[in-house]
């Protein structure tokens, strides 16, 4: 049975899970959700989809999973793929996925869609400029531990990497620039060479470019 991911091209964190799948070989589609005309705020929505009112959404037969750790933890389960060879390795690419959704994928999010896709006169300075400052943080811890690594755990991808790129490939300015962080720019094109690898706007339906 052909897995459904609830998904739209501009959201970080359904990347996550639609990547995850991707590179897993597992069979899978995805299932546009007209973000920005709020479906994910319709009754509907809520009541078939996701009581939380958020994307990504898998679906596999019974099962019906949201948040984009938990997808990629259950696309481990299935594919063997992506957790480690080892019970600490599991560990630490949970300690990065969860230090990802906090400080890293949390506010790149939130300062992309500041800065993009609100109209130009609600854009908050003072609250993007903050993020901004909380990302760069973010940038030297993990430009710092790449060092050295061609992974952030381990000798392969993992959710750890697939969590942390979320954001990374866009296009969009939200204070990421790959030539800053020269380790983040070797590791991005480690994963950029991988078998299955496609950009965000490629994997997932829907873009600025064509949205409505």
């Amino acid at each position: 049975m052909t897995m459904k991911l609830y998904c739209f091209g501009e959201s970080g964190n359904a990347y996550k899970a639609a990547l995850a799948l991707e590179l897993s070989g597992l069979d899978w589609e995805p299932v546009k959700v007209d973000f920005f005309n709020g479906e994910t705020r319709s009754q509907a929505y809520r009541e078939t989809v996701n009581e939380m009112g958020e994307a990504p959404v898998l679906v596999d037969g019974d099962t019906r999973l949201s948040q984009s750790g938990v997808i990629q933890m259950y696309v481990s389960e299935k594919s063997g793929k992506f957790n480690g060879k080892t019970p600490e390795d599991a560990r630490e690419v949970m300690r990065w996925v969860l230090w990802d959704n906090h400080k890293l994928s949390s506010q790149a999010g939130m300062t992309r869609f500041l800065m993009n896709f609100l109209p130009e006169e609600k854009r908050p300075a003072e609250v993007i400029a903050f993020s901004q400052g909380r990302l760069a943080a973010a940038y030297k811890v993990l430009n710092a531990h790449l060092a050295g690594r061609e992974w952030i755990v381990g000798t392969g991808i993992t959710n750890a990497d697939i969590s942390c790129c979320g954001y990374l490939f866009y296009p969009e300015p939200f204070g990421f620039d790959r030539k800053d962080w020269p380790e983040i720019d070797r590791w991005l094109s480690n994963i950029e060479g991988l078998d299955g690898w496609k950009h965000p706007y490629d994997l997932m339906p829907g873009s600025p470019a064509d949205r409505v």
